[in-house]
């Protein structure tokens, strides 16, 4: 039986009862104090007081593997992770394309739950698929390479091998090069594919989708055999660059999603 912590009687009268609340592409740096902060307070404030926390990829801007766990910004992040789970909520981690090599020992040790991609679900009476969304950028050839590249056991069974510093070392490399490729990339080229999602809600069943990934946070209607489906794209965060942005998804008891601003203000669905 999951049990959360009560609310005070402010917050019950700020927002209805929440099932579940739904975040990605946090790209926790430590050069991006403000934003670390803004998700501490996220989880302090919000996800103590719900049932699940999904948290739906690119929770950190990078990760060279779960024996860099003692380093001082991922430890505060845990320890912050572990509290919320230790207060009864049940909290769910799935792989972005930043740090697909989370693992076991750091699930244990933040006391989470690692999901696939995608991974389907029913909560509120609502059944979902869920997914980071750089799966299904398939216009995008050379990433999809890439990420089979990446991905595969063999390859990071060799990354992981490397000593870590040395691995991190790549990674700013890569980092660095992804930066660049995008630049020459079009705006469509970067988004998911409309095929793909059609394809992904016929074979999951689920009438409703959220991810991240694109940093475009809109809902989208989908009509797939005639059954209209809806897509939910949440938001990057940034509160240390020019224009703070950031938002997360709600579900209600009774199967409403509601987007809210940092805040914990509600707003718009539509983008």
């Amino acid at each position: 039986m999951i049990t959360t912590s009560p609310r005070n009687s402010e917050q019950q009268k700020a927002q209805p009862e929440q099932a579940a609340l739904f975040v990605s592409d946090l790209h926790l740096q430590p050069e991006m104090p403000l934003t670390t902060q803004a998700f501490f307070n996220f989880l302090k404030n919000q996800a103590m007081h719900t049932s699940r926390l999904f948290l739906l990829g690119d929770i950190f801007e990078a990760w060279a593997g779960d024996d860099d766990l003692d380093d001082a910004f991922h430890a505060r992040v845990i320890h912050a992770l572990r509290a919320v789970a230790e207060s009864g909520v049940q909290v769910f981690w799935m792989a972005g394309n930043r740090d697909f090599l989370v693992g076991e020992i750091f699930a244990q040790a933040a006391s989470l739950t690692l999901l696939p991609d995608p991974f389907v679900t029913t909560i509120a009476g609502q059944q979902l698929v869920l997914t980071h969304g750089d799966a299904w950028c398939t216009d995008d050839d050379a990433y999809m390479q890439f990420r089979a590249q990446v991905r595969s056991p063999a390859w990071q069974t060799a990354f992981l091998a490397l000593p870590l510093e040395r691995r991190k070392q790549i990674i700013e490399e890569l980092r660095a090069g992804s930066r660049a490729a995008q630049k020459d990339k079009s705006y469509d080229i970067m988004d998911v594919n409309e095929a793909a999602i059609d394809t992904l809600f016929a074979s999951s069943k689920a009438l409703t989708m959220i991810h991240g990934h694109t940093h475009r946070p809109a809902r989208h209607v989908h009509t797939v055999a005639d059954v209209t489906h809806q897509r939910y794209v949440l938001s990057d965060w940034d509160l240390d660059g020019h224009k703070a942005r950031g938002d997360w998804l709600a579900i209600t008891q009774d199967g409403i999603i509601c987007r809210y601003s940092l805040d914990g203000k509600p707003i718009s669905n539509e983008g």
